[in-house]
């Protein structure tokens, strides 16, 4: 089970609202992924939207089960610290949940994270009560010092939002899990289910996508290949892998062997 702040979660995958089809392919996918938490962009959804007449004007919480999924609201779009607090507190306003996928953008062709006003923007929201969730690069002394100021979890990049490049430095990541103290949540840049399992051999609490799955040839099959990835790879790392070998070290053993 995965315990993030207040709330414990059986699911390890958490998926994103963005990019579908549409809604009734989302939810599939949500159900298809298993997910207990899904992402929401607050400043990218109409939620204010009537809950009848054409697709253009359903309203994206029709087609998810809140007593069943945990809303995290992010504040996907804001490039300051104050956007990001302001957003913030309108979710909470409009959602009636303090959960937060923190996101302070430092540049719009990467999309790459603003450590500085991350930093400034977590501070303001866990003293204003929020379960702070950060989206940040994968460096160790920002994730610490984030979870330091009381942030819920860390999530740090696999690869830049959207790219499926997969896990670019392992070597971080791992670092970032050793010295953690609260969950981490990989998140972003993934593309495929072997690059959730790795994420979770690594060690990692669970993982975030959206892209990998919505913009699959076949999103409803990638968000089950994904669940399945996490499992897989949760198993194996406790498993306990064997030892890597430079030789080859023969299956059966040499011993009682028939001589000629």
């Amino acid at each position: 089970m995965l315990t993030i702040a207040d709330r414990t979660f059986g699911s390890r995958l958490i998926l994103g609202t963005g990019k579908y089809p549409d809604f009734a392919t989302m939810r599939a996918c949500h159900e298809a992924g298993a997910t207990e938490m899904v992402t929401l962009a607050i400043r990218r959804v109409n939620l204010a939207a009537e809950r009848s007449g054409g697709p253009e004007s359903q309203n994206i919480l029709d087609f998810i089960d809140t007593t069943k999924v945990q809303l995290l609201p992010n504040t996907a779009g804001c490039y300051t610290a104050e956007d990001a607090v302001l957003t913030a507190r309108l979710a909470r306003e409009l959602l009636g949940t303090p959960w937060l996928k923190l996101e302070v953008i430092g540049d719009p062709d990467t999309l790459f994270p603003d450590a500085e006003g991350t930093l400034e923007a977590a501070r303001e929201l866990v003293r204003d009560g929020f379960i702070v969730l950060p989206y940040v690069s994968d460096d160790p002394v920002l994730c610490k010092r984030l979870a330091d100021i009381g942030c819920a979890a860390v999530m740090p990049l696999a690869a830049p939002i959207g790219s499926g490049l997969g896990i670019r430095n392992p070597t971080n990541l791992a670092i970032i899990i050793e010295q953690a103290r609260v969950p981490v949540i990989v998140d972003a840049g993934v593309g495929t289910a072997s690059d959730v399992a790795f994420a979770m051999e690594l060690g990692a609490d669970a993982v975030l996508l959206n892209t990998a799955v919505a913009g699959a040839k076949d999103p409803v099959a990638m968000a089950k290949a994904m669940r399945l990835g996490v499992e897989a790879g949760f198993l194996a790392r406790h498993a306990g892998r064997i030892p890597r070998k430079l030789y080859a070290t023969a299956s059966s053993p040499i011993d009682g062997l028939i001589r000629s």
